[in-house]
């Protein structure tokens, strides 16, 4: 289903549809802050599945920080769209940015950032970012500065 996209969310190059479900909401009826986290890593995956093809196993990152900042509730049965984008790629780390806005009347729910660290489990420790990597992202979405 092709969704109109917001326009607060025209500047993120991958969008992701999330409906509200009755298990997200809280005692007051909005979803729960803590589904934030949630949606974003819905969100954060499905775009790691396009940059590699769909398999996770050779990806090798680890969440190192999140941020999220509420802005508007979102309620039961709410269609929402996350918008993602790569926006720092350093040397052993890269950032990426979330907005989640409601598809009816384009409102901002939410905004957050995420830290991710390119990490070799068999070894446990952090690695350079691939040039694959750069060189996906880029081709996804175009250069990060």
């Amino acid at each position: 289903m092709n969704l109109a996209v917001p326009p607060v969310l025209v500047e993120y190059p991958f969008h992701y549809r999330i409906e509200v479900r009755f298990r997200d909401l809280d005692a007051l009826g909005h979803v729960n802050n803590a589904v934030y986290a949630t949606y974003f890593e819905s969100a954060r995956i499905a775009y790691y599945q396009r940059l590699v093809g769909g398999s996770l196993n050779r990806l090798g990152i680890i969440l190192a920080e999140l941020t999220i900042s509420y802005k508007a509730p979102a309620h039961f049965g709410d269609e929402l769209l996350v918008g993602v984008r790569v926006s720092r790629i350093g040397g052993k780390s890269f950032t990426m940015d979330y907005a989640i806005a409601r598809v009816g009347d384009g409102a901002l729910i939410a905004t957050g950032q995420s830290v991710l660290v390119a990490y070799d489990y068999a070894a446990g420790r952090s690695v350079p970012i691939s040039d694959e990597f750069r060189a996906r992202v880029a081709e996804l979405q175009g250069e990060v500065g």
